[in-house]
């Protein structure tokens, strides 16, 4: 009786051994993994922050040049990458950046795409300059508030600046002449209508009257209670949507789309462009880590927190 007592004793012993035995293997085999695991979510949830650490000292900072659309861009980017809290930017339109970057006057240009002039100045300097989205943006149209035309076609658009339609009447409107403003050449909303919009179609040559030197032009001259009933004209949504915005115009559709951030962002408005930083090729290590940064998480986060419309 003493002997099966015992017996039973160390069977019992064995199997708890047994039991401790497995437990520390399956310990040793997941164990680690859940930690690993763990690692990986919080590194990811890091990645995803925008930090505001600075990246650049002020006197590191390349010097960035661009359109006037791109100032607040321009101003958010170095506010979050240097710390400061005074920075006062000051671009030189579309034109004179691409000018200032191909001469190395700037190191780094937030811009839309280049006209053939820029193209070809380009070439004549033997300079190659490299391209990269930052924010994603649309062209937009815009009439007098008192216009009840709300919405037109691109094919109607491309009329009306070819001078193919000419009366308000012919899509939808008072039977008055229609007075269709544009920019001048080599400026970054004429670029933008003549690639985007016209794709090769002739525009009209417009009346001295009908050219707006500026964006702010274009938008003052179609909001005139006078004549501005009858105008329409252009520009990028981010400048004519939050830098410039007038009581008496109104954005109009295009195939039936407003132009708005999600409609942008989802690539359901018609016609869609994007602002560009642009570089030299041969830019030194300082100017790329800033096209990276731009083009980061953090930068993405900086660039819609700013109002635009994020490409990541």
């Amino acid at each position: 009786m003493k002997e099966k007592k015992i017996i039973l004793n160390l069977i019992v012993i064995i199997i708890c051994i047994g039991i401790l035995v497995g437990c520390y293997a399956m310990y040793k085999s997941y164990a680690p993994n859940s930690i690993s695991k763990e690692k990986i979510v919080e590194v990811n949830k890091d990645e995803e922050k925008p930090y505001d650490s600075p990246i650049f000292s002020e006197d590191d900072y390349p010097i960035v040049d661009g359109s006037t659309a791109t100032i607040p861009l321009a101003e958010a980017f170095e506010k979050n990458f240097t710390g400061r809290e005074n920075v006062e930017i000051k671009h030189s339109k579309t034109h004179k950046a691409y000018v200032n970057l191909i001469d190395q006057k700037a190191d780094l240009i937030l811009v839309v795409e280049p006209s053939e002039d820029e193209i070809n100045y380009a070439k004549e300097k033997n300079v190659e300059l490299q391209y990269d989205k930052v924010v994603n943006e649309g062209f937009v149209f815009f009439v007098n508030a008192k216009n009840p035309v709300d919405s037109l076609t691109l094919e109607q658009i491309q009329k009306i600046y070819s001078g193919e339609i000419t009366n308000w009447s012919e899509v939808g409107g008072n039977d008055e002449k229609i007075l269709a403003y544009q920019r001048p050449e080599n400026s970054g909303s004429q670029t933008g209508m003549l690639s985007l919009v016209m794709k090769g179609i002739k525009m009209k040559k417009p009346e001295t009257t009908e050219i707006a030197e500026s964006m702010i032009d274009i938008i003052d001259v179609v909001s005139e209670y006078d004549n501005g009933i009858n105008s329409i004209g252009y520009s990028y949504y981010y400048y004519a949507n939050t830098m410039y915005i007038s009581d008496n115009v109104k954005m109009l559709k295009v195939n039936g789309v407003s132009p708005n951030n999600d409609t942008i962002k989802k690539a359901e408005y018609p016609i869609l462009t994007a602002y560009y930083s642009v570089i030299r090729k041969n830019s030194n290590d300082k100017i790329l880590k800033l096209r990276d940064e731009m083009l980061s998480i953090r930068g993405q986060k900086v660039a819609e927190n700013a109002g635009y419309v994020p490409v990541k």
